[in-house]
């Protein structure tokens, strides 16, 4: 399994992609995501290999992006997470985030704290972030009429 940027070619995969209405209430697309992306270059889509099948989608997002969420320049939020609902359940979450804090250290070395906003009523995320590392601090945010719980994970 593996992480790569997001590259003009990697339509097809995005095309094929399953995303559910349910995850949508928690989520962007990918679509939707990557059209954000390509107006702000502070915004990173980041696909999830396994065996070349996009698994699961994330946006990793510099600078403006991390406030409110933190006050932390050298901080990155990770945002749109979603996993193709074909293939949820298998793991590929976890091995996603198991496998940032490396990919962040090669291509972003000045960041040292990655941060989320996961939605209130959002359990089952809450606890794969907690599994893979990251840490409730206490903060709650408002984005878009959502509570969000503030989760973030230090690099070393």
């Amino acid at each position: 399994m593996r992480l790569k940027f997001y590259e003009t070619c990697d339509d097809s995969l995005i095309e094929r992609y399953a995303i559910t209405t349910e995850q949508l209430s928690f989520t962007k697309s990918p679509k939707e995501s990557i059209e954000l992306a390509k107006l702000d270059r502070n915004r990173h889509a980041i696909l999830v290999l396994a065996e070349d099948k996009l698994v699961s989608f994330f946006v990793l997002h510099e600078k403006d992006g991390v406030i409110p969420y933190s006050t932390n320049e050298a901080a990155l939020l990770i945002r749109s997470f979603s996993t193709d609902y074909h293939e949820q359940g298998k793991g590929y979450a976890k091995a996603a985030l198991q496998l940032l804090p490396e990919f962040v250290q090669t291509h972003f070395p000045h960041i040292n704290e990655l941060v989320l906003g996961v939605n209130v009523p959002n359990k089952s995320a809450q606890a794969l972030y907690t599994k893979c590392g990251f840490v409730d601090e206490g903060r709650q945010v408002t984005r878009f009429n959502d509570e969000l719980i503030v989760m973030s994970y230090y690099i070393k």
